[in-house]
């Protein structure tokens, strides 16, 4: 199985050929790039998941690939970052190649909320390395990340769920984000934890490493 960061590249290796597949099969530009940032949400929200929830499943379900999965959360972090770079890309060539239709999907709301996530995620990103995270401190770090990685999900589930009412195959991931942050609570309840304590930075020694 893979681990480490040749989880992160494969990852990021997928979602790349997605995404350029979903652009060069489209049958016109502007719609190839609609359907690569459809496609990379979706990509993105699949490695977000099991990071977000990584501490929580193993404590409530401990076993080998609940811990394969806490010692690979920073990787699949990484990976998410990796993907949510394709999407903003994406964003970016819809721009450039309409911006017309690209005025009518977004509003000030998507430009404010977005642009913070994006800060969330780089700076986050940066802080996964071992020396950003001392730089910080670890109190900072844990703010960081805490803040961060709850604002993420909220995006998350606003964006997806917004789409509901356009069709129910949102449902799905709705459900799988709001099961998410069930279990990432319960996990903390359960152990006599906030729901927070299972993050650790790159370098504590209580994390195990991949």
């Amino acid at each position: 199985m893979f681990s480490g960061w040749r989880l992160t590249g494969l990852a990021g290796a997928v979602v790349v050929a997605l995404a350029a597949a979903a652009f060069a099969l489209a049958p016109e530009p502007v719609e190839g790039a609609r359907m690569a940032i459809r496609l990379t949400a979706r990509t993105s929200l699949a490695l977000f998941l099991p990071a977000f929830a990584a501490s929580a499943l193993v404590r409530l379900f401990p076993s080998a690939p609940t811990r394969w999965l806490r010692r690979n959360r920073r990787y699949l972090g990484v990976a998410f970052a990796v993907s949510h770079g394709v999407h903003l890309a994406a964003i970016i060539t819809l721009a450039q190649l309409d911006f017309a239709v690209f005025l009518r999907l977004t509003n000030v709301v998507t430009y404010l909320g977005g642009g913070l996530a994006y800060g969330f995620i780089l700076a986050m990103t940066l802080t996964s390395f071992d020396r950003p995270a001392r730089l910080i401190g670890l109190r900072a770090w844990r703010l960081l990340h805490r803040t961060g990685i709850w604002y993420i999900w909220l995006s998350f589930a606003l964006n997806f769920g917004k789409r509901v009412p356009i069709s129910a195959a949102y449902l799905l991931p709705v459900a799988l984000i709001a099961l998410a942050a069930l279990l990432r609570l319960t996990g903390g309840f359960r152990s006599g934890k906030r729901d927070d304590e299972g993050v650790s930075p790159p370098a504590d020694p209580v994390e195990p490493r991949a």
